[in-house]
């Protein structure tokens, strides 16, 4: 008799403290928050309900300083992320996860429920998931 192991679940290791910042703050403010928070991404909150998610990271950041040579003080955040953010649910699979972020070349998801955010999953939570169940065999 085997005993199948249940698959690990994005709700099994997202990150559910999610740093956020105002679509309208500045390029600067996003750079505070991020440095402030130790992370390298900020999720981007709606304008309203139906409004969606967005994303900036480090890699926006420095492509607008550069491509742009604008004032990070007059850069809002909205013109600069990605938007929507790309999102899943957290009770997929993992590993669907991993190969969406394969196939589309990014490195962090949103984990959604009805269009309110609930965590976020990056390509290190996934490695770190795999090495945990490499050193349990």
């Amino acid at each position: 008799m085997t005993s199948e192991k249940r698959p690990t679940l994005v709700k099994d290791i997202m990150v559910r403290e999610v740093a956020t910042i105002s679509p309208m703050a500045s390029l600067r403010e996003a750079m505070r928050e991020m440095r402030r928070k130790g992370v390298k991404s900020l999720v981007v909150e709606k304008s309203h309900e139906h409004d969606a998610y967005g994303i900036i990271t480090y890699t926006n950041v420095v492509k607008t300083i550069y491509a742009e040579e604008g004032d990070i003080d007059l850069i809002n955040v909205y013109d600069v992320c990605t938007k929507p953010a790309i999102s899943v649910s957290a009770n997929l699979d993992v590993k669907y996860v991993a190969r969406l972020m394969v196939t589309q070349s990014i490195r962090r998801v949103l984990v959604l429920d009805n269009n309110e955010l609930e965590g976020i999953i990056s390509m290190n939570d996934i490695i770190d998931e795999i090495i945990r169940m490499t050193e349990e065999d």
